[in-house]
């Protein structure tokens, strides 16, 4: 009798980007640390947007849209986890705004199929002068309007 691997739900919207949990990353029960769940998020993120140009490399003043601050974190943690191994992030956007936008995440198994943590954070854009919300740029708007989640 052959037994069939449950189906992987097909992503509808968003990116599902690998991320590595690594043995450094689990607190002394073994579960992987609350504090490393919006970091590997973080890095997740960071491929994405590098991969379309936007990337932190030193110079404020030059980073244009990646001069952006966190204004807002919520996570939630649905199931622990418990061993080193290849995991993914799911990110989409929720809201992208003119100075602002809102993506939501979950942190799940490598295929997808396995939801482990799942939230939201709020980024505003930055003049790197003065600190203040600035707007996107047209061709970042461009890249994040790919990542839109559709309205329910």
């Amino acid at each position: 009798m052959t037994v069939e691997a449950p189906a992987v739900p097909a992503l509808t919207y968003g990116r599902l980007i690998p991320v590595d949990v690594h043995f450094d990353d689990l607190d002394a029960l073994g579960l992987l640390h609350n504090a490393r769940y919006p970091l590997l998020v973080e890095r997740a993120w960071s491929e994405l947007w590098g991969g379309h140009g936007f990337r932190f490399e030193g110079d404020w003043a030059a980073a244009g849209d990646a001069c952006n601050a966190v204004r807002e974190l919520r996570i939630t943690y649905d199931a622990p986890v418990t061993r080193p191994g290849e995991y993914a992030v799911h990110l989409w956007l929720e809201r992208l705004g003119t100075t602002g936008l809102t993506y939501g995440f979950r942190f799940c198994s490598a295929d997808g199929a396995v939801t482990y943590a799942h939230g939201a954070r709020v980024l505003v854009r930055l003049d790197s002068a003065t600190l203040r919300p600035a707007p996107w740029s047209e061709r970042f708007r461009t890249a994040g309007r790919e990542l839109l989640r559709p309205a329910e």
